[in-house]
């Protein structure tokens, strides 16, 4: 379970943080990263093996459990107003083999909009957040 567990985790990550992705790697921590943050759920894992709870319950609650810091994915709100609201340029990007690239650079560049507005899974939908990313990914793709 432990390793299934690692290898769930290190494909999330993958597929919704390759900012953190590409952290963990140049810092060679990736190894470490996944045993600690496995070992914060295994309590959780014991306590649902304890109450004969199914092999694939517990891998999706300490899944949920694991995840939770991790979301909303930056990459993936950050994709979808690309693919939204700038489609050519997100075709162009996609072609190209650049949209992972330019999405983590506009991780970056959009942070102070994130951190200014508190984005999180309560208020990834607001019009004020989207509207504050939308522009800063203008300004960004101009300056490309």
């Amino acid at each position: 379970m432990h390793q299934q567990l690692k290898e769930k985790l290190w494909a999330y990550i993958v597929q919704n943080n390759p900012e953190l992705m590409f952290t963990l790697q140049e810092d060679y921590s990736v190894t470490q990263y996944l045993e600690d943050r496995i070992s914060e759920v295994m309590p959780t894992a014991l306590k649902l093996l304890a109450e004969d709870k199914p092999g694939y319950a517990i891998i999706e609650l300490c899944m949920e459990e694991l995840t939770t810091p991790l979301r909303p994915s930056k990459f993936n709100y950050l994709t979808a107003i690309l693919a939204t609201e700038f489609e050519e340029i997100y075709a162009n990007l996609k072609e190209s083999g650049l949209l992972t690239y330019e999405a983590v650079n506009l991780i970056d560049y959009c942070q102070p909009h994130f951190e200014k507005y508190g984005f999180s899974e309560a208020n990834e939908d607001s019009s004020l957040i989207r509207g504050a990313i939308k522009d800063a990914v203008s300004t960004y793709l101009k300056e490309l």
